[in-house]
């Protein structure tokens, strides 16, 4: 149980880094973002959300 509060930290350790450290590459990703139409949003969410239970598995 305590594997997932380690892989919960990393996550946002990683997430908040982003902003911090790169904040005018973030801003412009962000802004990138806001133009695409749902599909892709979509597809770019089923695709990390494939990739993170891939890895998850690799690691079991």
């Amino acid at each position: 149980m305590m594997n997932w509060w380690w892989l919960i930290g990393g996550v946002l350790l990683i997430e908040g880094l982003m902003p911090l450290l790169f904040t005018q590459a973030w801003r412009q990703t962000f802004e990138k973002l806001l133009q695409l139409r749902d599909g892709q949003i979509r597809f770019l969410g089923f695709v990390s959300a494939a990739v993170g239970l891939l890895l998850l598995w690799l690691n079991r």
